[in-house]
């Protein structure tokens, strides 16, 4: 900034010296510091002081010119010198011209110089007004004015307009206007006139963009205002009529991919959508380019790059063409190498392992690297995490270079507090909570304690839960509960041991086959009714049981199917201890199908047919039989009241069931109607004979949320036993079935 300041110091004094000196050569200035730079070349006679020719005051020479610049100092940042310090007596006497050299001033009167001591009379205006004093600017009203508003200081209505287009109908292109026009927006008012002008000019060029983007690359549209008469209702009200010209449609003359040799050849142009004569609509050819994008990472090209298309139009000929060529950088042609991990620790290399869905020198397919990073995401241990492809040089037989994924881990939160209710007819309000800590035991080894506190059922229990047991969505559990279970079929306090292994599907990966299977010790005391006595009393039962499943799935859904069937088996080699070891066999069948008759209505199924061989009844502990009814059986029967009954008209189960359900399931958004038939009993005999079927009847509804359908129904029984409901309401998260 000082030399900024220094150069205007310099500047100054140099539109001074003009007015001081009557020479018509101005000096050339340098910067502080350097030589002066050399002006224009004179005589020796003038630049040591004589006179020009025409007899002006004599030229300063340079030396006395040099002498009377004032002293710079060396710091830039010094304050600057006053004029006023510059003493007059440093310049030369004969560089001050005398003030008697100074042309005199004309004469108003004569226009000629005056005469010496003659003095300038006033000037006569030619308008009187000039002659008036200003008038003082205190006296101005600066109110600013009030264009706006009318004499009651309200605002001017707005003006209103109705508009017509034209010519976007016939190419479809009326709702895409609708949705993005400037007009339409103002919902047929504006302020003024000009307003709606401008907006008819947004939308001109709205028209235009949209027919180009059809291949009417010589579209046009213009808008024209025109003022509605009385006759229309409303007098003063305008009318925009836009009128839109496509003109030719311009097609595709040639189609050119710029790209390295891919395997097979026809790579890149078997997926990129176009063909020679189609239009050139912007949509379309994007989204050829895209499929390019999504399909080449999925056949073993990672780093594909899809460059900037170029289209050369052409209108002259019988019709307009443009020719198209697309620049596309493929990359290598890849494999799968190994994984690398960098961030948080979460999972090493050992257990990040476990998660892949392929092997080392498999063909890359982004496909199953985003299926790696969603089963990672799926772990509920990361609060982000990236799974890229890595280039390594290191190169295969088949000429494929392999291609590491590298994980990026940032750990999440592993603790999470969670909850669930449900109420039920016959089952009561039933509430459960749980604290989960899901890597307590690294890797994924979780401990997971929960409390029931229900009307009827009352409960603890502690679960150690290691997940992708040496295998993605393979799970070992160790469980023991405590709980006390009070119907109107038995009354029990049961306390059990159990381990499992299970194989299970998962949203992100629902499996066709997947199975379970473990070991199990109960201890129960049970009210059951001995029919020799007449009477209810207690028992206490030892279990040992080996339950399996298996699950076949064929839906399209795990939460929510829509099509597709399912088939469930289960088998549990049990021994009943209670005096004597008596074993025996539980099994349990179910088929469920989903048929879509369009996108809102689905027609669902059930049928289930259980039964238990190599022991009696009254030998079975109680919680061990089957039940008929309830909200997971046959709606509108209080639950677990299918079945033969005691003497007091209270269940006692029996060793064998059948149930079947139909539902009509109608969406609509995010709600359903469910109008549903349900059908079933539980009998003493080994098999079910199917005869005496209940029936129960219903509707429900649904409110769809993104971890299932919440279930509200409402059934009533339609062949009623005496002490039967006539309604049953059931309220739960999922599906019936």
């Amino acid at each position: 900034m000082a030399e900024r300041i220094g150069r205007h110091t310099w500047l100054a004094f140099a539109l001074i010296a003009p007015t001081l000196f009557s020479s018509p050569v101005s000096a050339q200035l340098s910067k502080p510091g350097t030589a002066p730079a050399q002006g224009p070349s004179l005589p020796q006679d003038q630049r040591e002081g004589t006179a020009d020719p025409q007899g002006n005051a004599p030229i300063v020479p340079d030396a006395q010119f040099n002498a009377a610049l004032p002293p710079l100092s060396g710091d830039i940042n010094a304050p600057l010198e006053p004029i006023s310090s510059m003493a007059k007596d440093q310049l030369p006497a004969q560089a001050i011209p005398s003030p008697q050299t100074a042309p005199p001033l004309p004469s108003a009167q004569t226009n000629q110089p005056l005469a010496t001591g003659e003095t300038i009379g006033a000037i006569a205006p030619e308008d009187p007004q000039l002659a008036q004093p200003l008038t003082p600017l205190s006296s101005f009203d600066t109110t600013p004015l009030d264009t706006m508003a009318d004499a009651k200081g309200q605002r001017a209505p707005d003006i209103r307009y109705d508009m017509e287009v034209r010519g976007l109908a016939e190419l479809k292109l009326d709702d895409e206007f609708k949705g993005l026009s400037a007009l339409r927006e103002g919902k047929g008012k504006a302020a003024n006139a000009t307003q709606v002008s401008a907006r008819a000019r947004e939308d001109e060029q709205l028209a235009i963009r949209l027919m180009k983007s059809l291949g009417y690359y010589d579209a046009t549209a213009i808008s024209t205002l025109q003022r509605e008469g009385a006759e229309d209702g409303e007098a003063g009200r305008l009318k925009v009529v836009l009128t839109a010209t496509p003109g030719r449609l311009y097609r595709l003359s040639s189609i050119t991919v710029n790209a390295q040799p891919t395997v097979p050849t026809d790579l890149i142009r078997s997926n990129l959508p176009l063909k020679v004569g189609d239009a050139i609509e912007a949509a379309r050819i994007e989204g050829a380019e895209a499929n390019v994008s999504l399909v080449l990472p999925q056949r073993g090209y990672p780093f594909v790059k899809v460059g900037q298309r170029d289209i050369l139009l052409e209108d002259q000929g019988p019709e307009p063409v443009g020719a198209y060529t697309l620049p596309v950088d493929t990359g290598p042609r890849s494999s799968f190498g190994k994984l690398t991990t960098v961030g948080d620790t979460v999972f090493d290399l050992n257990h990040l392992n476990v998660f892949p869905r392929f092997d080392e020198g498999q063909l890359y397919d982004s496909r199953l690297t985003d299926d790696l990073r969603n089963a990672l995401v799926a772990t509920g241990l990361f609060n982000g995490v990236a799974v890229e492809p890595k280039r390594t040089g290191r190169m295969n037989p088949d000429g494929t270079e392999q291609i590491d994924l590298q994980v990026t881990q940032t750990k999440g939160p592993s603790r999470t507090l969670s909850g669930e209710g449900g109420y039920s007819t016959g089952q009561g309000v039933r509430l459960q909570g749980s604290f989960t800590n899901r890597n307590a035991f690294p890797p994924e080894g979780a401990i997971i304690a929960s409390v029931i506190a229900g009307t009827q059922e009352q409960g603890l229990s502690g679960t150690f839960r290691r997940s992708n047991a040496g295998r993605r969505d393979r799970t070992f559990q160790v469980i023991a509960s405590a709980s006390h279970q009070n119907y109107d079929a038995f009354d029990a306090f049961i306390g059990t041991v159990a381990f499992r292994w299970s194989y299970d599907s998962t949203p992100i990966w629902q499996k066709k086959f997947t199975y379970a299977f473990g070991g199990e010790l109960t201890g129960t005391n049970e009210s059951v009714y001995d029919f020799a006595l007449g009477d209810r009393r207690r028992a206490t039962f030892g279990i040992a049981a080996i339950p399996g499943q298996v699950v076949f799935d064929q839906s399209n859904d795990l939460l929510n199917p829509t099509r597709g069937y399912r088939l469930k088996l289960n088998l549990s080699p049990e021994t009943s201890v209670r005096g004597a070891v008596r074993p025996y066999a539980r099994t349990m069948i179910e088929g469920t199908f989903y048929y879509p008759f369009n996108d809102s209505l689905v027609l669902a199924g059930r049928a289930r047919a259980g039964a238990i061989f190599g022991i009696d009844r009254d030998d079975l502990a109680p919680s061990r039989r089957y039940y008929g009814g309830g909200g997971g059986s046959v709606r509108g029967y209080g639950f677990q009241r299918l079945g033969p009954l005691d003497p007091q008209g209270n269940p006692v189960g029996g060793r064998s069931l059948n149930e079947f359900a139909l539902e009509a399931r109608y969406r609509f958004g995010n709600f359903g109607i469910v109008p549903f038939i349900d059908a079933g009993n539980s009998y003493e005999s080994t098999l079910p004979t199917g005869k005496d079927l209940r029936f129960g009847a219903g509707i429900g509804g649904r409110f769809y949320t993104n971890f299932g359908p919440l279930r509200v129904d409402v059934a009533t029984p339609l062949n009623p036993r005496p002490g039967d409901g006539k309604v049953a309401l059931y309220i739960s998260i999922g599906q019936a079935f």
